[in-house]
């Protein structure tokens, strides 16, 4: 059965990660509490489906308050998809964009491309560093290592991070095969990429906890008592959070 053979190379994958990235998630957690304990923020972008990244962990339940997702309509899949695919290797995009942020030297920011090699994440993870941010990228190693670069600097986003979340995907993201069949499908990075962002922004959390921070966290709507709270948090970050 398909559906469970994906299943179980998600679970193979899961367990790499276990095994390879916890260094590298405990210490993008350490920044991350650094940066909230002093009342930066987070930042997160990435272009296409790596949009999604930045949707995860903003304005979500459970999850920090100080995140600013950039959220770049054009390098988004709507409203037409192919377009995206345009701008991510549009050289002196990046600076524009992140230009228009409020950004401080101290902040984080989370930079997700699973290939690393398109211009607009280079270039994004350039600009940052020049701002003073601290730079985490979330990638995969492996697809970086078998591309080369589309910046005219020849650097991948891994050669720029401080510290690099890996997927631990494959080149190319699909993982199931068909004997007949050419082309693989079946990607992993999303599934993958949410549950380390995830167990970063919980690591983080416990580590405030630990010494006695209580960070801001977001609260279900849904819940009887979720408005009255949020609402407190969108009125304390509105003005540094464009999305709120």
């Amino acid at each position: 059965m398909m559906a469970l053979k994906y299943i179980e190379q998600i679970e193979q994958i899961i367990k790499q990660v276990k095994v390879t990235q916890m260094d590298a998630i405990n210490e993008a957690s350490r920044l991350i509490k650094e940066a909230v304990k002093h009342d930066r923020l987070i930042h997160i972008f990435g272009c296409g489906h790596s949009q999604m990244y930045a949707e995860e962990i903003f304005y979500r339940a459970g999850g920090l308050v100080a995140v600013n997702p950039i959220l770049e309509p054009a390098l988004s899949l709507r409203p037409e998809a192919t377009k995206s695919t345009w701008f991510e290797r549009l050289d002196g995009y990046a600076k524009k964009i992140l230009d228009s942020e409020e950004t401080k030297k101290g902040d984080v920011i989370i930079i997700a491309s699973t290939s690393g090699r398109n211009s607009v994440p280079i270039e994004m993870a350039l600009e940052a560093k020049k701002k003073g941010l601290i730079v985490i990228a979330l990638t995969s190693s492996e697809f970086t290592n078998d591309v080369t670069s589309r910046h005219a600097s020849g650097k991948k986003l891994i050669d720029i991070a401080d510290v690099i979340l890996d997927n631990c995907g494959v080149s190319g993201d699909a993982v199931i095969e068909v004997e007949g069949f050419a082309t693989k499908f079946g990607p992993t990075s999303s599934v993958i990429g949410f549950m380390i962002l995830q167990s970063v922004i919980a690591q983080s959390i416990s580590c405030l906890l630990e010494e006695g921070v209580e960070p801001n966290v977001w609260v279900s709507s849904n819940l009887d008592k979720g408005d009255d709270i949020n609402k407190e948090h969108i009125k304390n970050y509105k003005s540094r959070v464009k999305c709120l």
